[in-house]
């Protein structure tokens, strides 16, 4: 997990690939992805529980 100063560094790297404006763009197109991600896992969780039972 990176400390404090890495945060800082990863923070300004991102600031200046992406610029002010695309930053909350980016970050609701991530936290979709996560949320896509986390459904499909739970789905494939629910199927194997039922497959079992």
């Amino acid at each position: 997990m990176p400390g404090g100063m890495e945060w800082v560094l990863i923070i300004l790297a991102v600031l200046i690939l992406f610029g002010g404006r695309k930053i909350p763009e980016f970050m609701r197109g991530l936290g979709r992805g996560i949320r896509e991600f986390n459904d499909a896992k739970n789905n494939v969780k629910r199927e194997i529980e039922d497959g079992i039972n």
